[in-house]
């Protein structure tokens, strides 16, 4: 699995539990009983904005990371198509030196 591949999984699945767990507090603001005091109400009115902004936020952030790893996986990609001897070289060299240190007693 590439790299870039590995960060989008984990990406997803941190959002996913970030969305579940605004999913959660949406329905418990749903299901929660409806006191008529003044500080119930604005509590509830209080975690209700944070709850819009937190899921405001989660977009924003997604959508930001989402784009950070493509440029990285762009810019990586062009970098070896432009550079194959110097990439082909590297390998060698560490290949070379991963050889020469399993080899040595």
């Amino acid at each position: 699995m590439k790299t870039n591949e590995v960060i989008t999984n984990s990406l997803d699945r941190v959002v996913g539990q970030l969305r579940s767990v605004i999913k959660d507090a949406e329905n418990l603001l749903r299901t929660t009983e409806k006191p008529e005091e003044d500080g119930f109400k604005r509590a509830r009115a209080k975690f209700e904005a944070t709850l819009n902004n937190a899921k405001v936020e989660l977009l924003d952030m997604e959508h930001l990371v989402v784009e950070k790893v493509r440029d990285a996986a762009h810019n990586t990609d062009e970098f070896v198509h432009d550079n194959p001897w110097n990439m082909a070289a590297t390998a060698a060299v560490i290949g070379l030196l991963a050889g020469l240190l399993i080899t040595r007693k």
